[in-house]
């Protein structure tokens, strides 16, 4: 490695300025917003890949990748430069940087008339490269008091500071989720906020190489307290956004990395998936009967997942193959699921072992990454033998996939994909990749391929079903993919200390980005959850976007619903609550997809001056509105639970009380109680507890009206329908009603206005308050029974 110190002005660009760095390097500060500037770093002038995937600000990028040096969808705003104390200084109406000899970066923020300095790179040895590789180091002060976030799913406390991760894509079955790293994805993005409470800058590393961040683990007596980013490939590429608060720069990120997929309303509701189904040998039985049981059991559920078992061979797993021993009539197991408006989604595995049926074909036509040594298809460890990457920066590749899909899945009623065990474990670093005609290494793009995957599925069900929105998911990961799938934390491991530190990994992707999320109910790997701990599972999951009960338990059981009749009960009024929450959820993802607003929020990121809202990461907001504390500790019989500090308060969910903010609570708990309150003033659109979460079988709505206190401003929610399938929804085929809750004199006044073109399947609503205060509603005294609406 070599430190970069002497500098020089190169040139003056429309959009910034080029610095020649020890005579050879080109070093680059582009202005794309005022709050938003770009560095480059490109070793001898030049890019080592001048593509990327993950930057979309305004429309996807082409399959073949965005030119690194576009800017389009951004406003590229003017800016000044000027030399003053021997430094280069550029600014813009919200950011000054300050170039500094030996080379090093200070960024401030305006403030009032002048300027706050927010952050700084070290002052000695900033930025290194290598001699003969293009591996690249970033090296920045470390502030006392800064508070540090992202990175997307990593184990353990969700603030960040004084740890070191690395970002290399792996299939960490049965992970710690208070220690194990890396995992599945890749997101090389941190959030910081100020220690002067001043507001909150991002940094993304818009690299797909192998890479490590040191938040202040490291220490070296020749520098002062610093933090480090390190790849191994790659161009050093970064992003610095300034926000007022840190939820300023997470809605920032996310809509640089080109926001969140708008998937179709059933994809809210409850979905059935175990390995156990698949991996019988009566498998079609078992999943026809999954149908059976949910009736009988009376239990809301939209969709079922079909693990890989459907293409085994002697339990190895063969992508597109059918298992007709096991699954004698694909096509009529979909139409029964058609019928039960219950969706299949099958699982699909980007790697074809080496004895799978399709094998040669594929190789024949030169489907697979190669070897770097010997040209043919690299061979790497998969499923209980070794097979063959399928490379999908190769055309031919996608388009082979694409075919597959529609003959082998959507021909017999599966129109949904769920992209697996695709971290892309090809250690040969130097194995190439076809590269859209530029061949290159597997180690610069490694989760890319994840991603492509995952766009190449989401384009064919596209294809498939013209109009409607598209349904995936993908467990690997890297920055882009939330425009086509949601996600999960992966094969989590069955014990109590992975329900509770699930939730900080959970509320970490969603900080970076990715809002449609969740975990596997119930634990994946290991025994077979007790009662207890599988309920406080459930009770926990409903309140995550993606709400699946998933298992590959030891002794070869299923996680389901009714598993231990003792809390069945409990597990059915569970599923029948997330049911009823499905507007608020739909009005969440709308939100998401509309305005950039995180689904699941951290308590601190709406109430950054409360200090009790950083000591807590166990409990969480769904939306802005519900706080959910869930039981995550055996045997419990109380549950502390933190109110943020705000001016309306906080109702218990079932509007028996009222509480100030600012408080904790200790709330006595048993079996049943899920501890939920809601902000005061906001209104949750609820639905009955439907069997299925389609629009057709939402036939009625409640506004749950949650007053605020006395002399409080009056507070406004949202409620979003539309048919839950229509790919025109959010040009204006939808429902979007905008409701006023506050206090006139001595009653509650709700009032309402629609917009949209969609009529929902319900012409009233009824009103469930809490509180017993006088209510007007839309100007008209309340007398009970149903409104027009």
């Amino acid at each position: 490695m070599r430190a970069l110190r002497r500098w020089g002005v190169e040139a003056r660009e429309e959009s910034g300025l080029v610095l020649r760095v020890e005579e050879r390097h080109l070093f680059r500060i582009t202005v794309l917003e005022d709050h938003l500037v770009r560095v480059t770093l490109l070793k001898d002038g030049a890019y080592r890949h001048d593509r990327t995937w993950s930057i979309a600000p305004a429309e996807d990028v082409p399959f073949e990748g965005r030119l690194r040096e576009g800017r389009s969808g951004f406003s590229c705003p003017p800016f000044q430069v000027r030399e003053a104390e021997g430094r280069l200084v550029l600014e813009t109406a919200r950011l000054k940087v300050a170039v500094e000899t030996p080379l090093a970066l200070v960024w401030s923020v305006r403030s009032g008339e002048g300027w706050v300095e927010v952050a700084r790179d070290r002052p000695q040895d900033a930025y290194l490269l290598g001699r003969k590789d293009h591996r690249n180091h970033h090296h920045m002060r470390r502030i006392k008091g800064e508070l540090i976030y992202g990175l997307g799913e990593k184990s353990g406390a969700l603030e960040r500071t004084d740890r070191r991760f690395e970002m290399r894509n792996l299939d960490a079955l049965g992970y710690d989720a208070r220690t194990t790293d890396p995992l599945y994805k890749h997101i090389p993005v941190t959030f910081t906020e100020c220690a002067d409470g001043s507001g909150a800058y991002g940094l993304f590393y818009d690299t797909l190489a192998p890479c490590w961040f040191d938040l202040g683990n490291e220490k070296d007596n020749y520098h002062p307290a610093f933090r480090s980013f390190r790849a191994e490939d790659g161009d050093l590429d970064y992003y610095f956004s300034w926000g007022d608060s840190l939820l300023d720069v997470v809605k920032q990120h996310h809509r640089l990395t080109g926001g969140t997929a708008f998937m179709p309303r059933w994809g809210l509701g409850y979905s059935g998936s175990t390995m156990a189904y698949t991996d019988s040998e009566n498998a079609q039985e078992q999943v026809l009967g999954f149908l059976d049981r949910i009736t009988a059991e009376d239990m809301p559920c939209d969709s079922f997942q079909l693990s890989s078992g459907y293409t085994a061979i002697d339990g190895k797993r063969y992508v597109f193959n059918w298992n007709t021993s096991r699954f004698p009539d694909a096509k009529a197991m979909g139409e029964a699921y058609a019928k039960a408006k219950v969706n299949l989604i099958a699982n699909i595995k980007p790697v074809m072992l080496l004895d799978h049926p399709l094998y040669g074909e594929a190789k024949g036509v030169g489907l697979f990454i190669r070897d770097s040594e010997t040209g043919t298809p690299e061979q790497s460890r998969f499923w209980d033998g070794y097979g063959s990457h399928l490379d999908f920066t190769n055309p031919a590749t996608v388009g082979w996939w694409q075919k597959n899909l529609k003959e082998k899945l959507f021909s017999v009623g599966i129109s949904s994909t769920w992209n697996d065990n695709n971290e892309y474990e090809v250690w040969d670093d130097e194995a190439v990749c076809h590269g859209f005609g530029k061949p290159i290494p597997v180690r610069l793009i490694r989760p890319l391929h994840s991603q492509l995957m995952t766009r190449a599925s989401h384009e064919a069900q596209c294809a498939d079903r013209p109009g409607k929105r598209p349904y995936l998911i993908s467990r690997s990961a890297a920055p882009g993919t939330q425009r086509y799938a949601q996600t999960w934390t992966g094969d989590n491991s069955t014990s109590w200390d992975t329900l509770r530190w699930n939730i900080p990994m959970g509320l970490g992707l969603s900080l970076s980005g990715f809002y449609n999320i969740g975990h596997d109910v119930g634990g994946f790997a290991g025994p077979r959850p007790g009662p207890e701990l599988f309920l406080r599972w459930v009770q926990n999951g409903i309140f995550h976007p993606r709400f699946t009960i998933h298992s590959w338990n030891d002794d070869g059981t299923a996680n389901e619903p009714w598993m231990h009749p003792e809390v069945t009960p409990l597990v059915r009024a569970a599923l029948k609550l997330r049911a009823r929450l499905i507007p608020y959820l739909y009005t969440l993802l709308y939100r998401a997809v509309s305005e950039g607003e995180p689904m699941l929020r951290p308590l601190f990121l709406d109430h950054p001056n409360d200090p009790n809202c950083r000591e807590t990461q166990f409990d969480f907001l769904l939306g802005r509105d519900l706080l959910v504390a869930s039981v995550v500790e055996e045997g419990a019989t109380h549950r502390r639970v933190t109110l943020p500090a705000n001016e309306t308060g906080w109702w218990a969910f079932d509007g028996s009380s009222w509480y100030s903010g600012g408080q904790v609570l200790d709330v006595p708990v048993d079996l049943e109680t899920i501890p939920l309150f809601v902000r005061g003033g906001a209104v949750l659109p609820m639905a009955a507890a439907n069997a299925r979460a389609d629009a057709a079988s939402d036939a009625s709505r409640t506004f749950a009206l949650y007053p605020p206190p006395e002399g409080a401003v009056p507070q406004v929610s949202l409620a979003y329908d539309d048919d839950g399938e229509s790919a025109d929804a959010l040009s204006g085929n939808h429902c979007l009603t905008h409701l006023e809750l506050g206090r006139q004199g001595n009653g509650v006044h709700v009032t309402w206005r629609r917009s949209g073109t969609w009529q929902p399947n319900f012409g009233t609503v009824s009103i469930w308050q809490a509180g017993t205060d006088p209510l007007i509603v839309n100007g008209s005294k309340w007398v009970g029974g149903e409104v027009a609406y």
